[in-house]
């Protein structure tokens, strides 16, 4: 993320910091050095000169540094030095235009007590530090500043130390300073539990405050104390952790996120001279991979394919999971029957040994290994002796130490690793030695060169790879080659091969064509293999196989899993099989294990083949409520799917001709059983009936009908009741006769279904009293106003959808009255009636004027009958028959002075008396 380089440099007994920028100028020949301060001023004059200088950045530091990290996702620098940590930010200083350096900032001290790091690593706010055998691993995390603790700046986190455990107590000191070394016992604490590491962090900002300064707090994440002679050997060696690294994974690049890095995974790695550790540190700490080595290591470098660890006679090369699980944080639903990967917990294994004598340091760059040797015979020597030490602090501190600048033999080395695709081959090549005997070794080797590519794949630099095409088709192939072996071995895991044989891009034809040898039929067909026909087969593939291919594979279910073969045969990849050879197999099974769904198979094989007497046989079989239980065990007798699209097969065709109740009531099965949805229901219909989008066939109005018989869910039964609405009053309005007969009439319809009720008595009359041209559509209208007459239906959801009918009509009429008695509009429903069609307002108030709507009989219906009355006279027999009724009703409802306060003062009395009267009689004035 920064280009320079940092150095710990020893002179005259001192210790300096010193970091290196523009150091290419060197190689390029420029002998010109600059040395200045960190966060030095630089005047104008001075910094143009920069352009073609090395500058040395001098970082002073109050304690001499011990080890050093760069991260490398931002460029900072972490310094360890004793009992605490200093973090340097990098900084770009635009000195103008044409010029930017770099230059370093003291941001942050992390004061740890009674901690000297021996290493340090830094990467992403994550730091880890390890002494000689511990390893504590830490997370700065931002934190929001109030108002009133802006001028505080630092932050002490909080640890379980008990006050008597602040430090090594006087007489463990004593034993130290003699001959013995007080180990304490071996410890793991992960994520929270960590915080028990009895370490404390106190953070201190260094930086100046400013308006945009970032505040953190620690977060702990592992811990981990280790004893001496962790040795397998028997005798005591100097065990001292070694190797520390943190190792970045970045999100996998495309085309639009090329040159940005977005940090997916972070991974801890290290060592004891014969043990390496592998942690992931990301959402969830945990160790993925344990290294054992077959002698003492010196040290360790990870990569994202890769662990080279060097002793004191080898280089060695070791697998690492690190793109496993970097694969699984970045897509979490991949262990799926769609994509795979193999799994984290894989054993690794080691790739190569490479002889060479004395390696002291090891580091990797890109696709090269770098090692610094110094070959001392006598030093090799003295190695080899298996003499047993004494654990001292004494016996160390007398070790004598040669300067470097007295020995002589140092020796670096680069080694260019084998390129990724290579070393696929290879491992490929090797993995067939175990082919034929179908061990899980084959399936290992496979998996070690699926995640090598994989790791290659995921590397920010692999758009702009020469390798891009060739590490692709490997992928693929791997995927390819581990799909053969879960489909060949008989293994736990043979659900794998769907996934691997889908990520391989491979047809089904090829995979077919990879396993299945030309006429061998006793073959063995393992489970894998079995399993992706199976769920290959079931789903809505485009692929239609051969006649050859869905022959050879009616011939594998039948030999493997012959209560599968009806199921696979519905398959739209089988859309070419022969129906007559389909047809035998199908008997051959039908005598062992006869079912519904093997039925509905042969009527259907019998209608690809014309034989209309073997489908009526067949479809006699069983009554249609069976039959319609067959379908729903095997929707795809019925619909298929093409290009997204639901579209009914041959089968369905021919029921809409000869059964269509049938057809919708296995319709309806499959709605209510989650095989079909309500909107592909409308497309299923409108193809099988051939008819235009904006068209509504009536067999999907007869499948609308059908289902609010047996729908119970609040949502769907209104949207049916307003399609059905739609269709009822598009027809009316338009004097459209559906081009089928309706499988229901209106009774069918209210006898069946409680969301189709009674039609009032006063619908029926006006609809009785209405001209001809009314009738025209009796089933629409019946229906419409039955619906209407329920209480199911949201008529306010429902007026847009009745605007189209006018009241002038009888039926736009009852429709109307309807809709505002609905409403609670009776008095707009009585004004209507009285002006449309005053013959049938006593009726409606007969029926709808009841309980607490009965006082309209005097308060509405009453004024407004004598008021009409007085103003026709003689000449509106209606309204003098409708007030004698609304009379008679009152009279039977109110006292008697209640009932005189009510008449019209300038009415004729002789007109009212009898009313009077017959109330007097039921009721005497008191």
């Amino acid at each position: 993320a920064g280009d320079y380089v940092v150095t710990i440099e020893e002179k005259n007994k001192a210790t300096f910091l010193r970091a290196y920028t523009n150091w290419r100028c060197m190689s390029a020949g420029s002998s010109r050095v600059c040395v200045r301060m960190v966060g030095h001023k630089m005047e104008e004059s001075y910094s143009e000169a920069l352009k073609e200088q090395m500058s040395i950045v001098e970082m002073p530091l109050s304690d001499p540094p011990l080890c050093i990290s760069c991260c490398p996702v931002n460029g900072n620098l972490l310094v360890g030095c004793k009992n605490k940590l200093v973090i340097f930010s990098l900084k770009y200083l635009v000195i103008n235009q044409n010029l930017t350096v770099l230059d370093f900032e003291r941001s942050l001290i992390l004061h740890i007590d009674n901690v000297s790091p021996a290493e340090v690593a830094f990467c992403a706010r994550h730091i880890a530090v390890t002494t000689e055998l511990d390893v504590l691993i830490l997370k700065l995390e931002l934190v929001q500043r109030g108002a009133d603790n802006t001028g505080q700046c630092a932050h002490s986190t909080s640890t379980l130390e008990e006050p008597g455990d602040r430090g090594p107590s006087t007489h463990t000191l004593q034993l130290e300073s003699d001959e013995f070394v007080i180990c304490q016992k071996p410890v793991e604490l992960l994520g929270e539990e960590s915080k028990l590491c009895e370490i404390p962090v106190t953070l201190e900002s260094a930086g100046l405050a400013t308006e945009g300064t970032e505040h953190f707090q620690v977060q702990y994440l592992l811990f981990r104390r280790f004893t001496p002679d962790q040795s397998p050997f028997g005798f005591c060696e100097e065990t001292k952790l070694h190797s520390l690294q943190l190792l970045p994974i970045y999100q996998t690049a495309h085309g639009e996120t090329e040159n940005k890095r977005e940090l997916l995974s972070l991974f801890c790695f290290f060592s004891l001279p014969h043990v390496g550790y592998l942690y992931s540190i990301g959402k969830l700490v945990e160790l993925i991979s344990t290294y054992q080595y077959s002698e003492k290591s010196e040290q360790a470098v990870l990569t994202p394919q890769f662990l080279h660890v060097i002793t004191s006679e080898n280089l060695q090369c070791f697998t690492v999971r690190c793109s496993a699980a970097a694969a699984r944080d970045e897509d979490p639903y991949i262990d799926t029957t769609v994509k795979a990967c193999p799994p984290v917990s894989l054993d690794v294994c080691t790739l190569r040994m490479q002889l060479f004598i004395g390696p002291r340091a090891i580091c990797h760059f890109k696709n090269h290994v770098i090692l610094l040797i110094k070959a001392d015979t006598e030093d090799i020597t003295e190695r080899r002796k298996p003499t047993r030490r004494i654990l001292s602090r004494k016996a160390d501190s007398i070790k004598s130490r040669k300067t470097p600048d007295s020995e002589s033999g140092w020796n670096l080395y680069i080694v260019n690793t084998v390129s990724t695709v290579q070393l696929y081959r290879e491992m490929v090549d090797y993995s067939r030695t175990y082919e034929n005997v179908k061990t899980e070794s084959c399936i290992h080797l496979l998996s070690e060169a699926h995640l090598l590519v994989r790791a290659a794949i995921m590397d920010p630099s692999f758009l702009k790879s020469d390798e891009k095409e060739e590490l692709l088709t490997a992928f693929r192939e791997s995927c390819a080659f581990l799909g053969d072996c879960y489909s060949k071995f008989d293994t736990r895991d043979y659900h794998l091969a769907l996934p691997y044989y889908r990520m391989s891009g491979l047809s089904m034809t090829e995979v077919l064509e990879r396993l299945v040898s030309e006429g061998d039929e006793t073959h063995k067909y393992e489970r894998g293999f079995i399993f992706y026909l199976t769920h290959s087969l079931n789903e809505d593939l485009n692929e239609e196989l051969s006649q050859e291919s869905a022959t050879k594979v009616l011939q594998i279910f039948y030999l493997t899993e012959p209560v599968q073969l009806p199921h696979i045969l519905c398959s739209p990849c089988m859309r070419n099989v022969c129906p007559l050879t389909a047809m035998n197999y199908l008997q051959k099974i039908e005598k062992i294990m006869p079912s519904v769904v093997l039925t509905l198979t042969k009527a259907s094989m019998a209608l690809k083949m014309g034989d209309l007497m073997m489908y009526k046989h067949e479809m006699d079989s069983y009554k249609e409520t069976v039959l319609v239980c067959g379908f729903i065990g095997q929707p795809k007798l019925l619909r298929q799917h093409k290009e997204g699209t639901v579209i009914p097969t041959e089968f369905a065709i021919h029921l809409k001709e000869t059964q269509p109740g049938l057809l919708v009531a296995a319709t309806v099965a499959l709605y209510e059983n989650r095989k079909i949805e309500l909107e592909e229901t409308d497309t299923f219909f409108k193809v099988m009936c051939n008819n235009s989008e904006n068209t509504i066939p009536q067999l999907l109005v007869d499948f609308w009908e059908a289902l609010l018989v047996v729908c119970s869910q609040e949502e769907v039964l209104q949207e049916l009741l307003l399609r059905l609405t739609s269709q009822y009053v598009w027809r009316i309005s338009k004097r459209q006769f559906p081009e089928t007969k309706p499988l229901k009439t209106t009774e069918d319809l209210i006898n069946s279904c409680n969301h189709f009720g009674l039609i009032f008595p006063w619908v029926t009359f006006i609809m009785s009293t209405g001209s001809p041209s009314d009738k025209g559509y009796p089933e629409d209208i019946s229906k419409l106003q039955s619906i209407l007459c329920s209480q199911s239906i949201n008529v306010t959801s429902a007026l847009p959808f009745l605007e189209p009918l006018s009241e002038d009509g009888n039926v736009g009429l009852t429709i109307h009255v309807l809709c505002s008695t609905r409403l609670g509009k009776y008095e707009d429903s009585l004004d209507l009636l009285l002006k449309k069609c005053p013959d049938a307002v006593v009726l409606y108030a007969q029926h709808e004027l009841k309980d607490d709507n009965r006082a309209m009989w005097w308060n509405k219906l009453l004024p407004e009958l004598c008021k009409r009355t007085k103003l026709t006279g003689n000449y509106c027999p209606v309204h003098i028959s409708s007030l004698k009724e609304t009379l008679s009703v009152v009279a039977m409802e109110l006292e008697l002075r209640d009932f005189l306060n009510v008449l019209p003062e300038d009415g004729t009395a002789a007109f009212f008396l009898p009313h009077l009267l017959h109330c007097s009689q039921r009721k005497p004035l008191t």
